[in-house]
């Protein structure tokens, strides 16, 4: 079927964000500087519970760039469970032992993982680690057995043209590195399920002029003093870090072109680790003190450590926040009231010039702006008249024990 988008036909975000620019602050106050972009779908159920979209947009202009920081690992768990339903092999599923082979002078293998109760890797325990602590590893291991070439091809083959994920996080690696992946294989025991050998990605990324800041952090710590170059960096424009959140929530209300090739377990799957919080969290297990409630909770909740959120609402989200960029992309639905919708914003947030040094301007300036932000869109949500109430039974949460077999 066709994705049911409706254009947005007045200035209705542009007027409710105007009407609570006190509450919204400085980030507001000054859009351009701040690089804000917001996407905000409100959502109508028809008499079928089928979704209607309609799309609206405050901000920058949709192609002013951003770093996307984490939130390129929302893309990546879908690809990787898509990758295992590709192959379709026997014995080879989400929770089958993962093994990374050691690629020199770029990443390092991995034979066990000790955050995991089994002591061993798979696809599935990345994918939680992704999503409840933004874990940097399980991204980069998901990217080696996607492949370069591979995650890029298959996202512009799905309409995300502009994407470009051009490297692992939080490794200083140079950009033909990134081209290279480790070698992996899937086995339990002594049965292979599945190798793959190491993969170099021969793709030609279309060149970009990038930039921000006057000064930034090298990988040493060290302060150079020029303008940070993002353009051999990863790109994923907020239209489409949006509209790839969307397919994930609403696979059936999207074209056959967005759709990944998820099964119904998958997207379960995808809801239940999506939405679990670091404390609910069995396996595998995090220290409260450090990653507690909220801790990638941006939008509505502004990543508060004393914040506790209600039970009866629930977001599934992927935030991502490095070099002054802060970005969440959010799925938020109330139980309690009916009340569903998908909220998508990207600020840069440093003021001193100096990317590297952002951790002030992150607590102070850009989390307490997203939580405003989705207090303010979530109160005219509560107050919208629905014709239809929408059926959420499908994204209420379910018990770790019950998502992991």
């Amino acid at each position: 079927m066709q994705t049911q988008h409706y254009p947005a036909t007045d200035n209705f975000l542009d007027a409710l964000l105007k009407s609570q620019k006190s509450q919204l602050g400085a980030v507001f106050s000054d859009p351009a500087s701040y690089r804000l972009q917001v996407i905000f779908t409100r959502i109508d159920r028809d008499e079928q519970q089928l979704p209607h979209f309609t799309d609206y947009f405050y901000g920058v202009p949709p192609d002013t760039y951003f770093y996307p920081a984490s939130t390129v690992k929302l893309p990546a768990v879908a690809l990787a469970l898509e990758k295992l339903n590709d192959l379709g092999l026997p014995g080879l599923h989400r929770n089958t032992p993962l093994f990374t082979d050691p690629l020199p002078d770029i990443n390092t293998g991995v034979r066990r993982d000790h955050s995991a109760a089994s002591g061993l890797p798979s696809v599935a325990h990345y994918i939680k680690k992704i999503f409840l602590v933004s874990d940097n590893d399980a991204f980069n291991r998901l990217y080696e057995l996607i492949g370069q070439e591979h995650f890029n091809r298959r996202l512009w083959e799905m309409g995300y043209d502009q994407a470009q994920i051009r490297h692992r996080v939080g490794l200083p690696l140079y950009e033909a590195a990134n081209k290279h992946t480790n070698g992996v294989v899937f086995q339990t025991g002594n049965v292979v399920h599945y190798q793959q050998p190491p993969q170099h990605s021969g793709l030609t990324f279309p060149q970009r002029e990038d930039f921000a800041g006057k000064a930034y952090y090298n990988h040493l710590d060290k302060l150079e003093r020029r303008p940070m170059n993002f353009s051999h960096r990863n790109k994923l424009p907020l239209t489409h870090l949006h509209n790839i959140l969307r397919s994930i929530i609403f696979p059936e209300a999207v074209t056959n072109q967005q759709r990944f090739r998820l099964t119904e377990e998958d997207y379960h799957f995808l809801y239940q680790s999506m939405s679990q919080y670091p404390e609910e969290s069995t396996d595998p297990i995090y220290d409260p003190e450090q990653y507690y409630q909220a801790y990638t909770r941006f939008l509505l909740f502004g990543g508060e450590r004393d914040s506790r959120i209600p039970p009866h609402i629930r977001i599934f989200n992927k935030p991502g926040w490095a070099y002054g960029f802060l970005t969440d992309t959010a799925y938020i639905v109330d139980f309690a009231n009916n009340t569903e919708f998908l909220l998508s914003a990207s600020i840069f947030v440093n003021t001193s010039g100096i990317l590297g040094d952002d951790q002030q301007t992150f607590e102070e300036t850009g989390k307490p702006f997203l939580r405003a932000l989705g207090q303010v869109i979530y109160t005219a949500e509560l107050a919208r008249h629905k014709h239809v109430l929408p059926d959420l039974s499908r994204f209420r949460p379910n018990s770790e024990k019950t998502t992991d077999q």
